[in-house]
């Protein structure tokens, strides 16, 4: 190559290298509570209050543990390992006011949030939130 020419890139992205389930557990709890102020916010034009008190509806570790189940069949193989990897991480760290269950639930919805997040699958996250959040 000539002085001044870079190399041709390579139109294949790498390939996405999953941080860690905890740090991926850390990340979708952010990701996820971010989804759900996004929502609120286009929906309601309310006080800072009354935007806390919708959250609840989503946030709290029992309405994430249902929400896992009801996506969890919509998932490919690697999102249902992702979850469930999620759901099995050894914290230390216990919901207040949430059965054990439903905890180690919650952590693996946020840690497919994290996955998704971190693998630039934004469209699919969202489809994903939409399930979550959707009425059946």
């Amino acid at each position: 190559m000539s002085e001044g020419q870079s190399e041709p890139q390579s139109a294949a992205q790498p390939e996405f290298q999953p941080a860690s389930i905890l740090s991926l557990a850390y990340l979708g709890d952010a990701v996820f509570e971010l989804c759900v102020r996004d929502m609120l916010t286009r929906e309601n034009g309310l006080t800072h209050n009354g935007y806390n008190k919708l959250a609840k509806n989503y946030v709290p570790a029992i309405k994430q543990a249902a929400m896992y189940h009801k996506i969890f069949p919509y998932l490919t193989e690697d999102e249902q390992s992702v979850i469930k990897r999620g759901r099995n991480l050894n914290t230390s760290s216990r919901a207040k006011n949430a059965p054990a269950a439903d905890y180690r639930h919650a952590t693996g919805l946020e840690t497919l949030f994290g996955y998704l997040y971190a693998a630039k699958q934004y469209d699919r996250l969202k489809e994903i939130f939409d399930l979550c959040v959707t009425e059946q």
